[in-house]
């Protein structure tokens, strides 16, 4: 057998393995609330490593790999505000975020959830919500598909377009019919096989290249700066704006539509403990992980291919090509198709959720079925999924760069207001419009811009100015009901 078929082989049998989880979800999906949010049934583990290999995507073994071959150590500061941002998401989010959310007449969406929170009769706040979510989800899908493109590509020599177009079907295969059971219990395996390869796949290369102390003084001998967290490959101090726009990554965590889900769906507030272990724990292996096979990638590229990579974003790639066996390469390889899939398939599904539930029930079929909403939202997740392949196609798309000003526009439009709303009984319906409007106008807004203060990472500005407006606006405008007050004390006295 061949290297190649055996990839093939490989490949194959993960991908029937993935359908075949994905037909038994769809057995079990008997309606709207199971399709889009399980039925809000998953245990610790799947919660945890759903919400985990949803996060992290094609990024967590292409882009952070890449940028940490590309930039050193530097890439610290990045993945120390993720783990960070996940252990808080789960400790401050999770719970309240799940009680109100049943409380709030049963909230399958977050767009949905904030309606029902401010009892927002005009369902101006679900829409405009729901139009954010895609609009940012567009961005971050295509990323997705981007990545799943370069591994078709490099793995089997596909035409770029081709290969983006295979890994697109791949994606929407399973998520169409499953729904969230299917998205959920493959992230499972998926988040799993992930971690397995970012630690296999360094670690091996070390043993190659003779441990790690003499991978340490080869990267010194190379540039002593690449193990500096405070300089730059050019030995130049890094400045407090690139600090904080890395560290800033984790400010995005309480505002993704896609892994808040998971804590709606957890089974129980007893399970959410255990999950956030869990949770945090894989984020913390996995994120080291990719920084060591960035790391160690530089060394071995250097030593045994002459320097020359074109992407760095395909170290991995490399390194597993290079150094495994065909059939453990093609296991390897299948870690990021994980990744990709874990959050492709989360994204699509919670933006045909907006589209069918946010959109479609709210403004044209208020009397809508169940199983017309279900359908509604497996046509949604083909027709978004065309939609984000039509961005995708652009070779020079950077994964890390897609990833950044979908999980900016996320972070700033719905952190700010949703973490109000689980902790702020004065605020209101205009409060949380504002935040959520001035949260992704500001994100839009500052990519645009160059230079001086505008080198700053756009989530900081648009959380900062987001909170701003949704305190000043709900302060201006008149207090909640009753009865939106009562509601927020009875969220209190179930947690």
């Amino acid at each position: 057998m061949t290297n190649t078929m055996a990839i093939y082989a490989t490949f194959t049998v993960y991908l029937v393995l993935m359908l075949v989880i994905g037909y038994y979800a769809y057995r079990v999906t008997a309606n709207s609330s199971d399709y889009f949010l399980g039925g809000r049934s998953l245990g610790p583990w799947p919660a945890a490593l759903s919400a985990g290999a949803s996060d992290m995507s094609g990024w967590l073994l292409l882009g952070l790999p890449g940028y940490a071959f590309a930039s050193g150590m530097e890439a610290i500061w990045l993945a120390a505000g993720l783990l960070l941002g996940t252990w808080l998401n789960w400790l401050v989010t999770a719970k309240r975020l799940r009680t109100y959310s049943i409380i709030a007449n049963d909230a399958l969406t977050l767009p949905e959830f904030f309606a029902n929170r401010f009892q927002d009769s005009s369902r101006l706040l679900q829409v405009i919500s729901a139009f954010f979510i895609l609009l940012f989800f567009l961005f971050y899908t295509s990323s997705g598909l981007v990545a799943g493109g370069k591994l078709f590509e490099t793995v089997f020599g596909l035409d770029y377009t081709y290969a983006v177009i295979v890994g697109t079907i791949c994606v929407v295969s399973y998520t169409l019919f499953g729904g969230f059971l299917a998205v959920s219990w493959t992230d499972l395996v998926q988040g799993l096989l992930m971690a397995a390869a970012l630690v296999i796949v360094p670690v091996t290369v070390m043993q190659l290249d003779g441990g790690a102390s003499a991978v340490i003084d080869t990267l010194r001998a190379t540039n002593p700066e690449l193990l500096s967290i405070f300089n730059d490959v050019k030995g130049e101090p890094l400045s407090w704006i690139a600090i904080v726009s890395l560290a800033a990554w984790g400010l995005g965590y309480f505002g993704q539509p896609h892994i808040l889900a998971r804590f709606q769906a957890t089974r129980s507030n007893a399970d959410i403990p255990t999950a956030r272990r869990i949770a945090v724990t894989w984020s913390g292996l996995s994120m080291a992980g990719a920084l060591l096979v960035g790391l160690t990638g530089l060394v071995y590229v250097n030593a045994h291919m002459a320097g020359n990579i074109a992407d760095g974003e395909k170290i991995f790639m490399v390194l597993v090509n290079a150094v495994f066996h065909p059939v453990v390469a093609g296991i390897l390889l299948a870690a990021i198709l994980a990744a990709i899939m874990s959050t492709a398939d989360s994204q699509l599904l919670v933006s045909s959720s907006a589209l069918a539930e946010d959109f479609y029930k709210q403004l044209f079929r208020r009397e809508a079925s169940q199983n017309e909403i279900v359908m509604v939202g497996r046509l949604a997740v083909l027709g978004l999924s065309f939609v984000a392949l039509i961005l995708a196609l652009n070779p020079d798309s950077s994964v890390l760069g897609l990833v950044s000003y979908a999980w900016a526009g996320f972070g700033a439009a719905f952190g700010p207001v949703l973490l109000l709303s689980l902790y702020w009984s004065r605020m209101n319906r205009n409060g949380a419009l504002a935040g959520i409007i001035v949260g992704a106008i500001t994100v839009v807004v500052w990519k645009q811009l160059s230079g001086g203060i505008f080198e700053l990472y756009e989530i900081v500005p648009g959380v900062l100015f987001s909170t701003l407006a949704t305190v000043v606006v709900s302060l201006l405008s008149v207090e909640p009901s009753e009865t939106v007050q009562e509601q927020h004390k009875l969220m209190l006295r179930s947690l």
